[in-house]
């Protein structure tokens, strides 16, 4: 009689916690990157516009760092590529959570309160969080040199910058703007005072706005840039992981490196900003 009652109550606790569960996936039913093998496309949200990660050329196609990452892994998989761009950087976590978008690969950075809402891959790229000035600007060497009142400092809304920004700067005013182009282009329109962001985007900025802003490259805070996967999604977050780990520091991904981070022949091919 005991045993009975035990395995009514052991089928009892499988069904109330989802005996459909997909055997370590760690989410209802198939995983994402198995949805993705059976639908032949894979479909990665981005928010273009960060130099030199997630770009347009003149043609309106996608390219950058991350873009060659994101075609690097539909290759693997043997499917399609689409990107889905998402204006609003502050709309991609959303995308995921309802699966509009299978992965998010945009210059995102791995957080704590971001890992609540999705589960992250191992990093794939590491980067830090600099100031950048109108070029008029010849005095500023320190975000501390800007914390004053009536001083404004541009961010991209939901970015790590803005979060650090609202932290660091008591006195200044801190101004959300849509992405880091038009945050950028406060700046050098004379709308801020100062941009908060990370050093790769500014650097490729300056180098495409030289009479008009400098980059003050004192590294406020490092961050490591992942991809973000569904939450929990075990068998996803596996595949990529793994993935990441035959891609980083090989031909293709040294290739990449190459071509967007040291070398700026491409900058004259993109929609300038």
């Amino acid at each position: 009689m005991r045993k009975w009652m035990f395995l009514c109550v052991a089928l009892l606790l499988m069904i109330m916690t989802g005996c459909s569960q997909e055997a370590g996936t760690g989410v209802s039913g198939p995983s994402t990157i198995q949805k993705v093998i059976d639908k032949k496309k894979l479909v990665i949200g981005t928010s273009s516009g960060y130099f030199p990660f997630e770009m347009k050329d003149k043609e309106g196609k996608f390219v950058g760092y991350d873009m060659d990452l994101g075609t690097a892994m539909a290759n693997a998989l043997k499917v399609e590529v689409e990107f889905k761009d998402f204006s609003d950087f502050g709309g991609l976590i959303p995308a995921l959570q309802t699966g509009d978008i299978d992965m998010v690969i945009s210059g995102m950075t791995i957080r704590g309160d971001r890992a609540l809402a999705v589960s992250f891959s191992d990093p794939y790229y590491s980067s830090g969080q600099v100031v950048m000035v109108p070029k008029k600007d010849s005095t500023t060497q320190s975000w501390k040199d800007l914390d004053q009142p009536g001083k404004k400092i541009s961010v991209g809304q939901g970015t790590t910058g803005a979060l650090l920004a609202k932290q660091l700067f008591k006195n200044a005013q801190v101004m959300d703007f849509d992405g880091f182009t038009n945050a950028a282009l406060a700046v050098k329109q004379g709308q801020a005072d100062a941009l908060i962001f990370d050093e790769p985007g500014v650097r490729v900025f300056e180098i495409m706005n030289a009479d008009s802003v400098r980059g003050v490259y004192e590294v406020l805070s490092s961050e490591n840039l992942g991809i973000a996967l569904p939450l929990n999604d075990q068998a996803t977050i596996q595949w990529v992981n793994s993935f990441l780990a035959s891609y980083r520091n090989g031909l293709d991904d040294q290739t990449s490196t190459n071509k967007w981070f040291k070398s700026n022949e491409w900058i004259n091919q993109v929609q300038q900003q």
